[in-house]
């Protein structure tokens, strides 16, 4: 583990200040003193990525950021919102740049490409799924309902604990042995859905059940619910094309970035359990 650098006299910008691993990450800059600034909405100032004049004056007096994009690198559109956001941050001064990529996404390795390209210091941090997906996002609602139906079958996938991938961003942003590296974040052992749920259901005691069902029949629920048709053609996306077996390894992205083992996704259940959020 490497010594941090000296404290610098401008911010540090996180954006998804709110979301998983942004919340995470500003929880553990502001436990060090570091001096940080919340990129969301609902942030002082605001940052919005669909309104680019809120931009920069986001990232004035900003050393570093933090780059958690939504919904996803994978979204039409976002290579080129990307490269408009780094080359704003260029200009205002930003001298690093942590981006949260994804597995196993030729869109997001494009995202990664022009934050590479900045001539900025960068890392870059390429996560497998969420474990936390099971109970921060749209799987929680199924676990407690005692029925997950996805359309995904015997693939492994190493589900990574989101506490580790803020671990990461927090030592990238205020670290300098981590600039130029790109980190694959992934858990240590490959589970199916069908597996980590039924680790779900023997940690809480309650029965769960899980079912492949067929990409029409998923869409047609999450329609039926009133999802919008944009996140609908994302899960898709996910679900047949990432979801594939391309992502099917484990990787040594924490480990190499922190000297430590990632958690397992059975830490992680065990965590989450202990704090009601999966009923009793």
């Amino acid at each position: 583990m490497s010594e941090a650098i000296e404290q610098p006299a401008k911010q540090t910008l996180v954006l998804g200040g709110n979301g998983k691993t942004g919340s995470r990450v500003l929880q553990r800059l502001s436990e060090r003193g570091w001096p940080v600034r919340i990129g969301s909405r609902s942030g002082e100032p605001r940052f919005d990525w669909e309104d680019t004049a809120t931009w920069k004056t986001a990232l004035t007096d900003i050393e570093a950021v933090y780059i958690s994009f939504q919904p996803d690198l994978a979204v039409p559109g976002a290579v080129e919102t990307i490269r408009s956001f780094v080359e704003t941050a260029v200009k205002t001064g930003v001298r690093k740049l942590v981006l949260l990529s994804g597995r196993g996404e030729p869109e997001a390795e494009e995202c990664e490409r022009v934050v590479m390209d900045s001539g900025t210091d960068w890392t870059i941090l390429r996560a497998s799924w969420f474990s936390q997906n099971f109970s921060e996002s749209y799987l929680l609602e199924p676990v407690l309902a005692g029925y997950v139906a996805l359309p995904v079958g015997a693939i492994g996938e190493p589900f990574i604990d989101v506490e580790d991938i803020a671990d990461v961003a927090a030592a990238a942003l205020t670290e300098e042995t981590h600039n130029g590296q790109l980190y694959e974040l992934t858990g240590p052992r490959l589970l199916t859905f069908e597996e980590a749920v039924n680790e779900i259901a023997a940690e809480t005691g309650r029965p769960i059940h899980y079912e492949a069902i067929s990409m029409a029949d998923y869409a047609s629920t999450l329609a039926a619910y009133g999802v919008p048709g944009e996140f609908v053609a994302l899960l898709k996306y996910l679900f047949i094309e990432v979801l594939d077996g391309r992502n099917a390894s484990v990787a040594d992205g924490v480990e190499r970035a922190l000297g430590r083992k990632p958690a397992d996704f059975a830490d992680y259940v065990r965590r989450t359990a202990a704090t009601g959020v999966w009923g009793k």
